[in-house]
C-alpha cells in the first residue's frame, strides 16, 4: 500500500510499533536510522490526517452556526 492511501489509525499503528523498537534499541545504527525517517513520515502522515478532520470539523461548526 502507499504511503498516500495509509489511513490515520494504520499510520498511527505503525508509528506506534517503529517506537517500541526504538525504545527497545539494539538495532544496528543505519537501521536505527532508517525506523526513525520511517516514522517522522508516518507522523507526517498521521498530522495531515489530523489537520484535515479539524478543517472538516471547523467548517461543519461555521455552517451550523449559519
Amino acid at each position: 500500500m502507499s504511503d498516500k492511501k495509509l489511513s490515520y489509525e494504520q499510520a498511527r499503528d505503525e508509528l506506534a510499533d517503529i517506537v517500541r523498537q526504538l525504545e527497545v534499541g539494539g538495532a544496528p545504527l543505519a537501521e536505527s536510522l532508517a525506523l526513525w525517517e520511517r516514522g517522522e513520515k508516518l507522523a507526517t502522515i498521521a498530522q495531515a490526517h489530523l489537520d484535515g478532520a479539524r478543517e472538516r470539523l471547523d467548517a461543519a461548526l461555521k455552517e451550523g452556526s449559519h
